[in-house]
């Protein structure tokens, strides 16, 4: 078989065709996990990927060219002054930048509230959105014209990945994702009951901004993937119920992949934390074709949903993190019980199932990526 680039193995494994290879993604570590693998051997003066593909002998193929991405944001403009409000009994209160008032850790520095560069427990106090006066002013920073919104070199970022042999993407919130950054969960749930229309209001200017800003993007370049953020769910439930997805989200969902599909784009996929059993049905319908992360702690197994599903649905992630931190046979049994089965089909890029948490050790993610490597067609 002719060898393939990165962006076509990576839409052609997704589309359940017939790679080369499938992409080796066994998953990201956040700051903790690279500190303890630090402490297990890991060099700090390299890449911990590069220095794992080397370790296991894998030649990977960069993309050729220098990395670019589109550098578009789908941020609000102008972002809240970041300020620390009350510091004390180890706790930072702060204005984050989205204007929530937030309480974290002070073992952290406050801005780890909106990066996921570790695992973070934090509390929410206030959100910016609550009440229509509030939601006027919000929509202000929100304009698909504003100056910074594109970066000034966009037309040559175009360009240069047109070119290119990377993934092509881009990604943004949906409606649920957003919603709940304005008005905080609980406040937003009970607007879903008490004043629909508010919430249908949001949902329709949200749903317009997304649109908007994506067009120069779509109408410039080929895009292989887009992602759509729109963690809802927890163990067990969906944080609102499939009538309520349907009534409130899908026509956002079903408007921009629309759109997408229109422009060429292939792989639609959206991101949920949590047990998406309920939602599945609904993201099939609305025409997303892939899901991440697959958190099998949730209740999520993958196996049965390519059962019920088919090929309606592609896959990343999907691997116990529970599983490969206990490594050895268990990781192993919890390997081959997913990736085997799926990848015979298609449609999947295994990995964990979440960012990798420091309970996984350097070497049982070497020997769990060894395995991936042999499974997907690099060993």
């Amino acid at each position: 078989m002719t060898p393939l680039n990165e962006r076509e193995r990576f839409v052609e494994t997704l589309l359940f065709g017939k790679p080369d290879k499938v992409p080796l993604q066994p998953g990201s570590p956040r700051e903790s996990t690279l500190e303890t693998w630090y402490r297990q051997g890991l060099p700090r003066d390299v890449h911990y990927y590069e220095f794992l593909l080397e370790a296991l002998g894998i030649e990977y193929d960069k993309p050729a060219g220098p990395k670019t991405n589109l550098g578009v944001s789908f941020k609000m403009i102008p972002e809240f002054d970041e300020k620390v409000l009350e510091h004390k009994d180890g706790h930072y209160i702060v204005q984050d930048w989205m204007g929530a008032i937030t309480e974290i850790s002070d073992e952290f520095d406050y801005t780890y509230i909106r990066e996921a560069k570790d695992f973070v427990t934090r509390k929410w106090h206030k959100f910016p959105v609550q009440n229509r006066a509030d939601w006027e002013a919000m929509k202000k920073r929100f304009d698909p014209s504003s100056p910074g919104r594109y970066p000034g070199d966009f037309q040559e970022r175009c360009k240069a990945l047109a070119n290119g042999d990377g993934v092509v993407s881009f990604a943004f919130n949906g409606p649920f994702w957003q919603l709940r950054e304005w008005c905080g969960l609980e406040n937003l749930c009970m607007l879903m009951l008490d004043d629909p229309d508010f919430v249908q209001e949001m949902t329709a200017f949200w749903t317009d901004f997304v649109s908007r800003t994506m067009a120069p993007i779509l109408a410039r370049l080929q895009v292989d993937y887009v992602l759509v953020n729109e963690d809802m769910a927890y163990k067990a439930h969906s944080m609102i119920s499939p009538q309520m997805t349907r009534k409130f989200l899908l026509p956002s969902y079903e408007r921009w992949i629309a759109e997408l599909k229109r422009a060429g784009c292939r792989v639609i996929s959206i991101d949920s934390d949590g047990y998406v059993a309920e939602l599945i049905p609904i993201w099939i319908e609305a025409g997303f074709n892939c899901c991440f992360p697959m958190e099998v702690a949730a209740g999520n197994d993958i196996v049965e949903y390519r059962r019920l599903y088919g090929k309606k649905m592609a896959y990343l992630g999907g691997i116990d993190k529970r599983a490969i931190a206990a490594g050895g046979k268990v990781m192993e049994r919890e390997v081959m019980r997913v990736v085997p089965p799926l990848l015979e089909e298609g449609g999947f890029i295994p990995g964990c199932d979440h960012g990798v948490p420091p309970d996984i050790s350097w070497g049982d993610f070497v020997e769990y990526t060894r395995l991936l490597a042999k499974l997907t067609g690099w060993l």
